[in-house]
């Protein structure tokens, strides 16, 4: 059986997720940041040098990275269910939108978060040159999902399942307005009607009503 350790409030609830789509059986070892710092806890820090969720054992193996640990699960343990193939009329689709969570949406996210923390003016250029960024990237999703219903195109993937904590969760962290963006808003109803969407946020944060508008 799969081993899961999920930070609460974090990414790594893309992996139970993940399971609970393809209703695979795992055991959910629960982690809680520090009250203060927001930091992991140090118990992780013993399982692996970053000391960060997610984390998956399978057997003798230790995994971190949500995009690898989601694929080695699609792959070895799914089917290859929720990961499109190159026969697939949305391959590319599929590859640039499942890379994209992590290469450009919730790395935009973060710089932005980090000029915020760091007190400067609302007019300093390199506060405006990241949230300028972000626009882009927002603007961006928000053509995408207003021609096809989900990331890949016409079928959910798991490309939906490592793009939605950057809209949700992640705006504990840095909030985010997203009234100007309809189809995004449309999007997240769209998941937070899944039933395993909704297990898996039950399980992992229990105390967290996910942010779907």
């Amino acid at each position: 059986m799969l081993k899961i350790h999920h930070l609460g409030h974090s990414q790594s609830e893309r992996i139970v997720w993940l399971c609970e789509e393809l209703e695979l059986p795992y055991e959910l070892l629960h982690y809680t940041r520090d009250a203060v710092t927001r930091l992991s806890p140090p118990e992780l820090k013993t399982l692996h040098p970053l000391g960060a969720a997610p984390l998956m054992e399978d057997g003798e193996l230790l995994l971190a990275e949500s995009a690898a640990i989601v694929e080695y699960i699609i792959v070895k343990h799914g089917g290859g269910r929720f990961k499109l193939g190159p026969d697939h009329p949305d391959y590319a689709d599929f590859l640039y939108w499942f890379h994209f969570s992590n290469g450009n949406l919730q790395s935009g996210m973060l710089r932005f978060m980090s000029m915020n923390r760091a007190g400067l003016a609302a007019n300093h250029p390199a506060l405006m040159a990241v949230k300028g960024r972000l626009d882009l990237l927002l603007a961006l999703v928000e053509d995408r999902l207003g021609k096809v219903p989900y990331f890949a195109g016409q079928e959910f993937t798991a490309a939906d399942i490592m793009s939605v904590f950057s809209f949700t969760t992640m705006r504990l962290f840095q909030p985010l307005d997203l009234a100007p963006y309809p189809n995004i808003r449309a999007y997240l109803q769209r998941i937070g009607a899944r039933p395993a969407y909704q297990r898996a946020m039950a399980k992992g944060d229990p105390d967290l009503t996910p942010m779907l508008s």
